[in-house]
């Protein structure tokens, strides 16, 4: 008896472990969360350009310029792993009245992008937005910071391991995927299921930008241990901001405190005139 309960247990253990490593990605990315458009720059009272970008791998991914007037810099932004560019418009009149332009578009899968989200198609996504800039618009990449948020951060870092940005800004990130399933999932062998890496912390080792970390003792998501972590990893210049909220508002708890706190970190390496 004790042996058949045994058995009907492994072949469920079983069969759940086959269930994650094939359907993973259905845990990572939530596209279809708020698949819907919200709004645009032009219900902020921001003028934008409507922006479609070339992956070089058969994709077509959407997005938003909105320039600021006498622009100090441009922030490329990079989002979660939920919902999509109208639902992060906060973010565009903030950074317009620090005086800088912004650059948000959605990866492969979200949003009016086409095609499937995967780890390496993020990567290609944030090379194209990348690409756009430096090369369409002819910005300097000392003059492009790179920002991004939870899963949106893993991005930003990847990107900032290869390319020579003027800052780069983690708000609410992980180390990496690995970690977070394990923590989230400690009775299964994550490490080893794991078909995800978006290793944050050991992209940060190879940044020679100036990193800006932001995260919640009150994050209900993503521990603070893991900012503190990435801070821990970043090379110097480095800044490291408490805030104050759970992960998908503690921005808004902190907004002014925030909003201060970048500005002058982007000022300092990217608006600054001495570098231009």
């Amino acid at each position: 008896m004790v042996w058949n309960i045994l058995g009907i247990l492994a072949a469920v253990y079983a069969v759940l472990l086959i269930g994650v490593f094939l359907f993973q990605s259905r845990l990572v990315y939530f596209p279809d969360i708020g698949r819907e458009f919200s709004a645009t720059p032009q219900d902020a009272g921001l003028e934008y350009e409507e922006v479609r970008l070339d992956t070089g791998d058969g994709e077509s991914l959407h997005a938003w310029f909105v320039p600021a007037p006498q622009s100090r810099g441009t922030v490329l932004l990079f989002h979660g792993n939920a919902g999509n560019i109208s639902h992060r418009l906060e973010y565009l009149p903030m950074l317009h009245r620090l005086g800088y332009s912004s650059f948000i578009f959605d990866y492969r899968g979200y949003g009016k992008s086409s095609g499937s989200p995967s780890e390496q198609g993020t990567y290609r996504d944030a090379e194209a937005a990348w690409r756009y800039l430096t090369v369409t618009r002819k910005i300097e990449p000392r003059r492009i910071a790179l920002l991004g948020e939870s899963l949106g951060g893993a991005v930003a870092a990847w990107l900032a391991s290869r390319q020579q940005p003027g800052a780069l800004v983690l708000a609410s990130v992980f180390t990496s995927v690995p970690d977070m399933g394990a923590e989230v999932y400690p009775f299964l062998p994550v490490r080893l299921l794991s078909r995800f890496d978006y290793n944050t912390r050991a992209h940060l080792k190879n940044v020679e930008a100036p990193v800006l970390i932001a995260h919640s003792r009150e994050d209900d998501i993503i521990p603070y241990r893991h900012g503190r972590a990435l801070f821990e990893a970043a090379r110097e210049p480095k800044a490291f901001l408490e805030m104050r909220g759970g992960h998908n508002d503690s921005f808004l708890f902190s907004r002014e405190t925030w909003a201060r706190e970048l500005g002058d970190f982007l000022d300092r390496y990217v608006g600054n005139p001495a570098q231009q």
